[in-house]
């Protein structure tokens, strides 16, 4: 498993975005046990869960469980995903569903929520196997900011200001642009969102799907509709467009 922090939007979300491996028990029980604790939060988690599942099962095609788990703090949350801290952190992707960390997940506003839950019930879903972070995260970002109500400048604010001061980034991020701490990992993400959303945007909805799929299969290179350079100068002057 890999996990990564993100810090775009801090009025509306802060939450961790990870790996999710194929299989996807199910956490309905598990769930049903902390919302007795928690009626109203476990409630409303539910709800979120299963009307974020069929925003990804539309993108996907087919359908998404709303495999979600109610940590009961972040330290459980911690030792059930193996990771040694999740301050900061809304949700993450483990094992087959998303834990979500309460006291964290309980700050987010309604829409903050509901982009967590659709991000990180996309790597549940789809997998990230395989593929580099800009293309998952980059992914499961595009689901969940679709239909959000969110205008780009204001979802990829930071990257913005960058842009708007005439610093475009010449490439898309690595992986070390995603790890924790790393000094650009905001820009990071929004620049992985607009790249997808820029693939969407010249191929289609489905045809990002289906690069998604044949990625994880084939390699990205292979699966591109196009050469990487022309992606890559095509997402510059699609981020150009988008946020100056």
């Amino acid at each position: 498993m890999v996990v990564s922090r993100r810090a775009a939007l801090a009025a509306l979300l802060v939450f961790a975005l990870g790996c999710a491996p194929e299989r996807a028990p199910d956490a309905g029980a598990d769930l049903q046990r902390r919302a007795e604790r928690a009626p109203d939060a476990g409630a409303d988690l539910q709800r979120r869960a299963e009307r974020a599942a069929v925003r990804v099962a539309a993108i996907l095609g087919r359908p998404v469980r709303p495999s979600v788990e109610l940590a009961e703090n972040a330290a459980h949350a911690a030792r059930t995903a193996g990771v040694g801290s999740v301050e900061g952190l809304a949700a993450l992707a483990h094992d087959g569903r998303v834990i979500v960390i309460p006291e964290n997940y309980a700050k987010l506003t309604p829409t903050g929520r509901d982009v967590v839950l659709a991000h990180e019930l996309t790597h549940v879903a789809a997998g990230t196997g395989g593929l580099p972070p800009w293309l998952y995260e980059g992914f499961a970002d595009y689901v969940a900011y679709k239909d959000a109500g969110l205008a780009v400048p204001v979802a990829a604010a930071e990257l913005a200001t960058e842009v708007r001061a005439g610093q475009v980034p010449r490439e898309l991020p690595d992986a070390d642009a995603f790890a924790p701490g790393a000094a650009r990992l905001a820009q990071s993400y929004q620049e992985a969102w607009l790249a997808c959303r820029f693939l969407a945007a010249r191929f289609g909805e489905d045809r990002l799907v289906r690069l998604y799929r044949d990625a994880r299969r084939l390699g990205v290179e292979r699966a591109l509709p196009l050469p990487s350079g022309e992606l890559v100068a095509g997402w510059r002057a699609y981020l150009r467009e988008e946020l100056e």
